[in-house]
Parts: structure tokens; sequence; C-alpha cells
């Protein structure tokens, strides 16, 4: 009776995965096999193996280790911080708040303030600079995209940090480890779970990024998120950018089995 009733609840499940997870991924397999003419070739796959697309997939990935890299290194402080403050809670919540306002509005909030009139190069102009182009450049679409990014990777590790068993930490410390040593060798392998699941939340979602790269760095930073972009929106050509989605989609499974949790790991 019980297996019927677990067996049963799983169906609804296993309907939404094959009809919203599993028919697009066969589906885009499907269009990236096909040429302008709709007939079938491999020769997209060939393609992207050009130096072109070769290039574009290092330069995602190196914007997406800068955009995790400084992600990381603000949040995993701010996450210990938060941890020690009366009202954690609020805090978080504070910081997450944020994250729901529609992404959109938040890059034009952006393009505002990096502007040549904006807030930032008024600034300057008191102290008799001239102003800069900050828009259309590395800095800022990577500054963008960390601070969208951050309460993502704040959660997972606050959680972590939470949860950590403080104990811990006074036996290192009554054990003579200083300060460093106790986050070298306690603190953090005992909380690189919620590092991991940062990274994977951060770093996947960097590597696909369009809207802020075409907003915030112009024609100046192109990824495999733009390329997809172009090829489905400008060149119509379903069949490349389908190709270039499926190389993407390999990608990040790799990067979520490099970062899982391994089952009887420690956390």
């Amino acid at each position: 009776m019980f297996n019927k009733a677990s067996k049963s609840s799983l169906i609804p499940y296993t309907i939404w995965i094959a009809l919203f997870v599993i028919a697009p991924i066969v589906l885009i397999v499907y269009y990236s096999m096909l040429d302008l003419k709709g007939n079938f070739t491999l020769s997209n796959y060939t393609a992207f193996f050009s130096s072109v697309y070769l290039k574009m997939t290092l330069t995602s990935f190196w914007y997406a280790f800068l955009i995790t890299f400084f992600t990381l290194l603000i949040a995993y402080p701010t996450a210990f911080l938060l941890t020690k403050t009366k009202h954690k809670h609020l805090w978080l919540m504070l910081i997450i708040i944020p994250s729901w306002i529609n992404l959109l509005l938040k890059t034009y909030a952006f393009i505002g303030i990096f502007g040549l009139y904006g807030p930032i190069n008024a600034f300057l102009e008191v102290f008799g600079l001239d102003p800069q182009q900050i828009l259309f450049t590395d800095f800022s679409f990577i500054f963008v995209s960390v601070y969208i990014f951050i309460p993502f990777m704040i959660i997972p590790i606050f959680n972590s940090l939470d949860k950590l068993n403080p104990t811990l930490v006074y036996a290192a410390r009554d054990l003579g480890a200083s300060s460093f040593t106790t986050f070298r060798r306690v603190i953090f392998p005992l909380t690189i779970g919620g590092v991991k699941s940062g990274i994977q939340v951060t770093f996947i979602p960097a590597l696909s990024l369009f809207m802020i790269t075409r907003l915030i760095a112009g024609n100046q930073v192109i990824t495999l998120g733009t390329a997809i972009e172009q090829q489905f929106l400008v060149s119509q050509n379903w069949g490349m950018g389908s190709t270039i989605a499926v190389f993407l989609i390999i990608i990040m499974i790799i990067i979520m089995f490099l970062t899982g949790q391994k089952k009887g790991g420690r956390a």
C-alpha cells in the first residue's frame, strides 16, 4: 500500500521532468543537427571547434571564473560576519531582498549609475576630474555580475557556517591554533560544502550571461550566452545556437559533477 502510494506520488514529478527538462534538451540536441535549410548535418559541431568558438568558450570561462572568484571573496567574509551578529537572519534577509528585484531593472539602474552623467562621474567632477566611460568595460561587467550573484553565494555559505559546531573552533584555539590556522584547518574544511554550492549557483549562470553582457558591457564582452542569443535572434541560425547550448549543457554537467557533494562525505 505504502509503496503504491509512493510510486503514484512520483508521477507528477516524473511528468514535470520529462516535459520541462528532458524534452527541451532533446529538442536542443535535435536542432543542433540541422542546418539553415533544415537538413541533417554535423557541420555545426565541426564549426564549434573552430578558433572563433573555442576562443569564445575560453573567454566565457575566464569571465565566469573572475565573477565567481570576486563573489566568493566578498561573500565568505560577509557570511562569516553575519553568523556573529545578533540578528543574523534579519541581516541575511536584507541582503537577499535586492535579489527579488527584476534583473532587467537592476541592470538599467547600473546603466544610470555608471553613465557619463551618472552619480559616479558627478562625484569625480567634484574633484575636478573629467567624466569617465565606465560602461562598456570589463570592470562594469564584472562589478554588476558580482553584485547580482553575491546573495546566491552568501546563502549556502551562511548555512554551512551557521551549522558549524562552535566547540570545534574552541577546541582548536585551546590547543594553541592561531586564528588563521583555525580557519584553514577547521572552519573552511567544514564549510567547503557551502562554498561548492555557492560556486555552482554562481559559475554556471555566469557562463551563460547575455543580458548583462549586452547592456553593461556592450560588444566588449562576448560569451557563450551572448553567442546563443545572437544565433537565435539575429542570425536566425537555430542549429548553431542549439549546438552552442548543447556544449554549454555538457560544461554545466561537468561543473556540477566536480563541485557536487560526495556521498558519505563530511560537510
